[in-house]
């Protein structure tokens, strides 16, 4: 509403002036003069009436800014964005039809396509952001790991922290009798599979998964289970985990409560990470494909103005708003501003924590969901051994850069955006080691990437 009422502002006092100088035609003449002043192509909408969830985290922030600054009235689009209480509800949701689309873990609508969890044709358009998460311990974990952690000439910690100085505090809980506790916030979130990438490259085993056991917990030497982030640092405080990986702003929540240590980033675990995405069901895509490609627009817009200079404290006000991120807006600056605070008091510079359009951040790359569905196999969520082609045939159903091009392409013509943010690509990022332990992820070679780890299945070369 806010862009409607801007123009409101400007359009009645023209039009009424105009009218006590001229009468009825002047007026008209003003009326159409007024509506170009927006160069959306606005496209046919079968459904302008939407109803949008998301989870309490920073990087629903798309949503919010399309909202708030007129993104969505732009294209014809009347969207109710309503908070969701966890990740399986959103699910549930959207599946069921009660939400047209929703902010969602990007391993969700993978999952859902590829034979884990609640099955449904899903469908993702956008991906949300890159980066976002960290990985906190308690206290007094963290007294008991920062020994083994380097120190720089400033005596500060050196950056990225490896899970290998975690081990011998595990060891200790082992010997002591006390299993090792740590929370993510769904079986196949980012959160998930980066905590167990951080242990297992430190050789810390973080459990397999079954098609009779869907608990994650076989062989492990760190016990994983589900919190929903607003709870994170609630569930830390009370013991009941000793650490925890999810998105801002509930690592940040942490260091300002006192309860807790962010010890790395998801960038540092895999540099400019895709993260969240926008999700909605296939049958809705196909029915109401203009409805999905104005969507789509709006959100690329709402990504671009977040990566703009100078937006981010507007943008931090937005989401401390209690019908979105609903935090303070200092722990919400802590991260949205380009700093990240670890241990009190040690806050560093880090202007890729949070990226939302930067790096073709919006498009939705098959590559990054193939990387979900590698550690899916590899932690046994996807239990049968699959040829190389399944993974790539697989991410052609759910990711769909041909809806993001379609709107990227009708930005370019308005003026909205150049058109070299557009990438050139089959889909598929170049190969990179961009990880904390190094290795190589190619996603044409799923297959090699699978085999290339210490822990974890082994895929057979099926072809």
């Amino acid at each position: 509403m806010k862009s409607l009422l801007k123009r409101t502002s400007w359009i009645l006092p023209v039009a009424v002036l105009l009218f006590a100088c001229g009468g009825e035609k002047k007026k008209e003449t003003v009326v159409a003069e007024a509506t170009p002043a927006s160069t959306t192509k606005t496209l046919d909408i079968e459904k302008p009436q939407l109803t949008f969830g998301f989870i309490k985290l920073t990087d629903m922030a798309p949503l919010a800014i399309a909202k708030e600054k007129g993104f969505f009235e732009d294209e014809g689009l009347f969207v109710s964005v309503e908070a969701q209480s966890n990740w399986k509800n959103v699910l549930d949701r959207v599946i069921d039809g009660q939400l047209d689309g929703s902010h969602m873990l990007a391993g969700q609508p993978i999952a859902a396509g590829a034979g884990f969890g609640r099955q449904a044709e899903l469908v993702t358009p956008f991906s949300m952001d890159l980066n976002g998460n960290g990985i906190t311990v308690s206290n007094d974990v963290w007294s008991k790991m920062k020994p083994n952690v380097p120190k720089g000439a400033d005596g500060k910690p050196i950056h990225p922290i490896k899970a290998e100085a975690l081990k011998p505090v595990i060891d200790e809980y082992k010997n002591s009798g006390k299993a090792f506790k740590m929370g993510m916030v769904f079986p196949v979130s980012t959160h998930n599979y980066e905590i167990r990438y951080w242990l297992a490259a430190a050789g810390i085993h973080p459990g397999m998964y079954t098609a009779d056991n869907v608990q994650g917990q076989i062989d492990a030497e760190v016990l994983l289970s589900v919190t929903p982030p607003p709870q994170m640092p609630a569930t830390l405080e009370a013991g009941t985990i000793y650490g925890y990986c999810v998105g801002e702003p509930w690592n940040q929540q942490a260091v300002f409560k006192g309860i807790g240590v962010p010890v790395t980033t998801n960038y540092d675990i895999w540099k400019n990470n895709p993260e969240k995405v926008f999700v909605m069901t296939k049958k809705f895509v196909d029915e109401n494909p203009n409805t999905a490609i104005a969507v789509t627009k709006a959100l690329i817009r709402a990504g671009k103005w977040l990566d703009e200079p100078g937006n981010r404290a507007e943008a931090v006000k937005i989401l401390s708003m209690s019908q979105y991120v609903g935090a303070d807006e200092a722990v919400l600056a802590n991260s949205m501003t380009g700093t990240f605070e670890f241990e009190k008091g040690d806050k560093r510079e880090m202007p890729d924590f949070n990226v939302f359009y930067k790096y073709n951040a919006t498009y939705p790359f098959y590559s990054d969901g193939i990387w979900f569905l590698t550690q899916m196999r590899r932690w046994g969520q996807i239990p049968e051994s699959k040829p190389a082609d399944w993974y790539a045939s697989t991410i052609k159903d759910i990711y769909r850069p041909d809806i993001w091009t379609k709107a990227a392409k009708l930005l370019v013509e308005e003026g909205n955006i150049p058109a070299s943010d557009i990438p050139e690509t089959d889909g598929y990022k170049p190969a990179t080691a961009d990880f904390i332990d190094g290795t190589t992820y190619d996603a044409k070679d799923p297959i090699g990437y699978i085999n290339s780890f210490k822990i974890g299945n082994k895929e057979k070369a099926v072809q």
